[in-house]
């Protein structure tokens, strides 16, 4: 990547290996030590990161050193937040490599906008640091290969902030699924309902004093500030969102994928639009989305963003009845949908919290719960949904990587066009 830290490789785990090397009582008073050691955190964007930083600064031994956001107002905001939470404040900053040249720092959280997410956890773990990254894990296909590539080669941690992956109750019911509770598996269906309102029009504005807006772009090709874009309404372009497929589908339909052992589909349809408002928005407000998996299987989405009048999760289908997942559990019902068994927890946001933190710990950057590849795999149905969206056609795909057959233009979009400064490579 085209940025000083590029150069600035560093692995924790070096001086450790040197300390170790050749001492095997050394090595097991490590290993026995090592559930305690401080972990110290930089978190990058702070909409959605304000609740990570606070999650992650009261779990034991854990300081969050840095708080950043390219908005001043944020960033001041955040550090009291968390010093009101845990008594100790962080250092409100605008710039996140100043957390990768940072060697105390042992990770990054990236709750950045999804154009940042993969650039981002690159230059993480290029730089030494483990990282927790918000769903989706990337803007494009082509990024998601690059973060599994990256976390490979610099041996780091990499988690998708897909929580549910740790909920206890949430993993039993897939368990359950797996060993055929409903029987053989064909169908899983997954639902988002919301109901938010119109952006409007925007127009063109001088960008406000405590933005860097430079810097909020970032890898994205420049555009002109409009007033309805920032904080949050960039989900709704394509030049930095992912439309409400990537913002929430990816919850669903990484459940869908985990209970039916499902990898990478072998065809995607699509079809919906902006029906409910007309307003500056490119993505869909109500969308559908089909993907069929080797095997006879099928996962669903449907997404309404403007529309509560519904409810549902996610739902298997089996030759012998039905097993929904619900927000923190799951429930069974027989093939006369009465209701056979229920179980409920927590849903798994500070259990996916102290998975990372375990990984970390005892330097197995692999047992992770939506460890990087399992990320990238979920994510890319958000992807490809949203190719076959845009093109208006039915995608035929590679069941070994997912990639696009026998349609080079749809095929574009699997990667995308980058600001030169910020180009990731792996």
């Amino acid at each position: 990547m085209s940025s000083p830290v590029n150069r600035r490789h560093f692995l924790n785990t070096a001086a450790v290996a040197t300390t170790v090397a050749g001492s095997t009582l050394t090595s097991q008073v490590r290993a026995a030590e090592s559930a305690n050691e401080k972990v110290v955190i930089g978190v990058m964007g702070l909409s959605r990161g304000r609740s990570l930083a606070v999650s992650f600064a009261k779990q034991p031994n854990v300081e969050i050193k840095y708080v950043c956001d390219v908005d001043t107002e944020r960033a001041d905001s955040a550090a009291k937040l968390i010093a009101g939470a845990v008594e100790k404040a962080p250092q409100a900053i605008g710039d996140f490599r100043k957390i990768l040249d940072d060697k105390s720092v042992d990770a990054l959280v990236c709750a950045a906008p999804n154009h940042w997410h993969a650039p981002a956890t690159i230059l993480g773990v290029q730089a030494g640091k483990h990282v927790y990254v918000e769903k989706p894990c990337s803007h494009n296909a082509q990024e998601g290969e690059w973060m599994v590539a990256a976390a490979r080669k610099h041996k780091r941690a990499v988690q998708m902030g897909s929580q549910r992956r740790s909920g206890t109750a949430i993993a039993e019911g897939i368990q359950r699924v797996q060993e055929g509770a409903i029987g053989k598996v064909y169908l899983a269906r997954a639902w988002y309902h919301s109901a938010r309102g119109s952006i409007g029009t925007g127009k063109p504005a001088p960008v406000p004093s405590r933005l860097n807006y430079d810097l909020w772009q970032g890898p994205a090709p420049r555009t002109p500030y409009i007033d309805n874009r920032v904080h949050y309404n960039w989900h709704w372009f394509w030049n930095w969102g992912n439309g409400e497929l990537g913002n929430n589908g990816i919850h669903s339909l990484d459940i869908c994928r985990w209970g039916m052992n499902a990898e990478f589909p072998t065809r995607v349809t699509s079809s919906g639009g902006r029906y409910h408002h007309q307003d500056d928005q490119q993505t869909p407000d109500t969308h559908t989305v089909a993907f069929e998996f080797a095997g006879g299987k099928q996962i669903t989405w449907q997404g309404l963003s403007c529309n509560r009048n519904g409810s549902g999760f996610v739902k298997f289908y089996g030759t012998k009845g039905c097993l929904e997942i619900i927000d923190n559990g799951y429930v069974i019902y027989d093939p006369k949908d009465k209701e056979i068994d229920r179980k409920t927890a927590s849903r798994g946001d500070i259990e996916h919290i102290d998975n990372f933190l375990t990984a970390i710990r005892t330097d197995k950057p692999l047992e992770l719960n939506s460890e990087i590849a399992i990320g990238h795999r979920s994510t890319m149905l958000c992807h490809l949904g949203n190719i076959a969206q845009r093109t208006g056609r039915t995608l035929t795909c590679n069941p070994k990587d997912g990639h696009i057959i026998g349609d080079a233009e749809a095929m574009k979009q699997w990667g995308r066009q980058y600001d030169p400064k910020w180009k990731p490579t792996a």
